[in-house]
């Protein structure tokens, strides 16, 4: 049985990857395409390129979050704690990108785990061990921190930049930026594969720990590079619903202050990944830095209402993930 719900996992795994890649990647270059910096087709190739290549450089980031986070209990028990965790997370977003809202898989995953696993410790399973530490690491402090830090610094930085351009003529200081923008765009990509790469990585590590197989530290490496193709075949289907969200509905910048959102998001990125091995979530940090690059012009262009109902959705996801996570917990425990 429990060779099966590993099977089950693996399957729903790639699916979850997949549509990560389809959700958010377009996302990362969505403020490039919008301030005609590259063309769609050209910023898929891009995102899905440095998806891949963030995505192979997160194999220490992947083995850091599989060591210090949390244990799941052992068997048919972790095994099915990942599987409702999973459906929660994946409906969830299926749900969010129809709505197309830019949500966080990672809190809505650990959610559902938080969830699943109290409904197990009420069937009368052992509880996992650092749950809780994971919870305060991977959703409260990044949902609290990242975004509020993600917005200032996007709308402190703007004016600096905005005084330096100041008698230059508009078309030439646009065209400036438009160039530097494809590389912004491909850094943010980069950073989206470091972090949800290692994500990726890390749940297949708990998934095969749960089924008591033990492997050498240079496995993890194919682990990555799975995780890496699946992020990139999700990302060159494409999903715009999202990006048009962020491009269009939500806020609208010139190619400064797009420039100034997308190197806020990829230096975030970067410093969390590979600094303090922190997991960020990439829709939030740069649906942040977006709002706040923009809150600076004369002319009204952000969407306040919209802004409210996105982040009112963040702080609903690990809640209702973790509600379904224990409900479809315990409607598979009659399998086991």
């Amino acid at each position: 049985m429990a060779l099966a719900l590993f099977v089950v996992v693996c399957v729903l795994t790639a699916g979850f990857t997949v549509f990560n890649g389809l959700r958010d990647a377009p996302s990362t270059v969505a403020v490039a395409v919008r301030t005609r910096a590259l063309t769609p087709t050209i910023a898929v190739i891009l995102a899905a390129f440095f998806n891949l290549v963030g995505a192979l450089f997160s194999g220490a980031f992947a083995a850091t979050l599989g060591d210090q986070l949390f244990v799941l209990s052992p068997g048919t028990a972790g095994l099915a704690v990942l599987i409702a965790a999973l459906v929660a997370a994946l409906l969830w977003g299926l749900y969010q990108w129809w709505l197309g809202f830019p949500s966080s898989s990672t809190h809505a995953l650990i959610g559902g785990i938080a969830g699943a696993s109290v409904a197990a410790m009420i069937k009368g399973e052992q509880p996992p061990s650092g749950l809780v530490e994971a919870v305060i690491w991977l959703v409260v402090l990044p949902l609290l921190i990242s975004p509020v830090v993600a917005f200032l610094l996007s709308y402190l930085v703007v004016f600096p930049l905005a005084w330096l351009s100041r008698y230059a003529q508009p078309n030439n200081i646009n065209r400036r930026f438009r160039r530097v923008q494809g590389i912004a765009a491909s850094a943010v990509a980069f950073g989206h594969g470091l972090q949800d790469g290692s994500r990726v990585a890390a749940l297949m590590l708990f998934a095969i720990s749960a089924l008591g197989i033990g492997l050498p530290d240079e496995s993890i490496w194919w682990v990555v590079a799975a995780a890496g193709v699946l992020l990139t075949a999700g990302t060159l289907i494409g999903g715009w619903r999202i990006a048009y969200t962020l491009a269009n509905r939500l806020v609208r910048v010139d190619p400064l202050r797009g420039l100034v959102a997308q190197s806020v998001s990829a230096v975030m990125l970067f410093v969390g990944g590979f600094g303090l091995h922190l997991p960020l979530a990439t829709t939030q940090l740069t649906t942040a830095a977006i709002v706040g690059a923009g809150a600076n012009q004369r002319f009204a262009t952000s969407n306040a209402r919209l802004s409210g109902k996105i982040a009112l959705s963040w702080l609903l996801t690990p809640a209702c993930c973790a509600v379904a996570g224990g409900i479809f917990y315990l409607a598979l425990t009659p399998l086991f």
